[in-house]
């Protein structure tokens, strides 16, 4: 331990600030690399889920036609023609409800904030903060 710590007095402070500035930016080029892995990773989740409410939303749009071609049917021809689409569009329907709310729940539950590269720069802060004293 002690040979470690005078072989570290040798050195300049030139040399120190030079090693430092150099581990600095590997550090900060690495934790850069690290963000755009993680943010990449959230926006493939986020991507699945938004086309999942853009399919939601086109079954929906289906639902809403199918039910205004069945009051279409009802009020031309007052027959139970009118039934048989009414049940379709209520079918359609239902299908986008469930597609729309479970993508809106996915979307609820995840968390853009790339937690691990701050909590990574944190613990490099304080290395930092550790090595100036």
């Amino acid at each position: 331990m002690q040979q470690t710590k005078l072989i570290k007095d040798e050195r300049s402070l030139g040399d120190l600030f030079s090693e430092l500035a150099s581990e600095t930016s590997t550090l900060v080029r690495q934790e850069v690399a690290l963000a755009q892995v993680e943010l990449t990773k959230k926006a493939a989740v986020v991507g699945k889920n938004v086309g999942f409410l853009a399919v939601g939303g086109a079954v929906g749009y289906a639902a809403f036609l199918t039910i205004l071609a069945a009051v279409i049917v009802l009020l031309s021809y007052l027959i139970p023609l009118w039934a048989a689409a009414l049940v379709v569009g209520i079918v359609v329907g239902v299908t986008a409800y469930f597609l729309i709310s479970s993508a809106l729940d996915e979307l609820k539950k995840t968390e853009l904030a790339p937690r691990e590269t701050v909590e990574s720069i944190k613990e490099d802060a304080q290395w930092l903060k550790d090595q100036m004293t």
